[in-house]
């Protein structure tokens, strides 16, 4: 297999949400946001199951209202995964959802009020040893920040996370969690890089309304992707204009790639070209349908050709590389049979079944 080159993770702080840590070198986790109206419990909770069944690790709702933080409370005990309440403007929300039993708090420093107001939250929080993460956004920056560096830019960004942790930890409280979010990728990069120097709290990803489609896909990963990379991040959020599943899928996708969490089997499958002699895309697509639901750690490779098709086979747990109308199978590196094209995929799912059985 090929090393590893990414940088060893960060020694950031640990908190506990519900039954999820973060930081303190414990696997990543991915989030979500539910996109219903709080109020509407019945479609929040849909939403919390389709991203556990995702493959989701924690939920986020929206707290706008005192209605809002009325239903927090059968939200959370129906939920599989736990809540995290969505907080900005009012404190007074917060103290209500930390009442309901939410598992964490987020707060905007550039719209939650004084820091009087944040200590008041801290201390409740402290009290039910609930986190709280300061979710500095771009497009809601404290005034007085902005005006005194001009422009947006990282370390306006650390400045705002910066004075929020203070003021907090005048409380005597430290389950603190940082997120500092831009549209802009480079942004986001710079302004993480920058705050992973200074502090050693648990840090969120993720790039804000990142849009829908591949646009925001590319520009997730493209923002994300450098900074888990260097070692930075302990939670992430895909912020999609999709189901919040989606989110979640693509967000396990990173982790995947960059090789920090395993979710199951994965397929792997050649582009094709003009030496391709048989219908890779129908076998890839073929044995995805069957192996995707298995809860089982296994790279599996399709090859249309013998430039890299042995390699490449051989490199993953299984694989096939495939000439005129037929298929060499590998398992664990060792050529095992050869099989017809019309014979592949049972032929792959057969090694998977065996490698799976061990």
């Amino acid at each position: 297999m090929i090393p590893k080159k990414l940088l060893p993770r960060e020694k950031t702080s640990k908190v506990l949400v519900g039954n999820v840590e973060l930081g303190g070198g414990s696997p990543i986790s991915v989030q979500s946001m539910a996109k219903a109206f709080t109020t509407d419990i019945d479609a929040v909770l849909a939403q919390c199951e389709s991203v556990h069944r995702a493959g989701g690790d924690i939920m986020r709702v929206s707290v706008p209202d005192v209605t809002a933080a009325t239903a927090l409370k059968r939200i959370i005990a129906n939920s599989p995964i736990p809540i995290i309440a969505d907080i900005h403007f009012d404190y007074r929300l917060a103290l209500a959802a930390l009442e309901a039993g939410v598992h964490k708090l987020r707060i905007n420093p550039g719209n939650i009020g004084s820091s009087e107001n944040v200590k008041i939250v801290a201390k409740e929080a402290k009290t039910r040893n609930v986190p709280i993460r300061i979710g500095v956004n771009a497009g809601s920056m404290p005034k007085d920040i902005l005006q005194k560096y001009g422009k947006l830019c990282p370390q306006a960004m650390v400045d705002a996370a910066k004075r929020e942790i203070f003021t907090i930890l005048e409380t005597g409280f430290d389950k603190i969690v940082v997120s500092l979010k831009s549209s802009s990728p480079a942004l986001t990069i710079e302004s993480n890089k920058l705050f992973a120097k200074k502090f050693k709290y648990p840090l969120h990803l993720g790039v804000t309304e990142a849009g829908f489609g591949m646009q925001g896909i590319i520009a997730s990963t493209i923002g994300l992707a450098p900074l888990l990379s260097a070692g930075i991040g302990d939670t992430i959020r895909i912020s999609l204009t999709e189901p919040p599943e989606k989110e979640v899928i693509v967000g396990r996708e990173i982790l995947r790639f960059l090789e920090l969490r395993k979710y199951g089997p994965r397929v792997i499958s050649c582009p094709t070209c003009g030496r391709t002699e048989v219908d890779v895309s129908a076998i890839a697509r073929d044995v995805w349908d069957r192996i995707k639901k298995l809860d089982c750690d296994i790279t599996m490779a399709v090859m249309g050709c013998v430039v890299n098709g042995p390699g490449e086979a051989r490199e993953a747990d299984i694989g096939v590389a495939c000439g005129p109308g037929a298929g060499l199978i590998f398992s664990k590196g060792e050529q095992v049979r050869k099989v017809s094209e019309d014979e592949i995929v049972d032929a792959l799912v057969d090694e998977v079944g065996k490698i799976d059985g061990e």
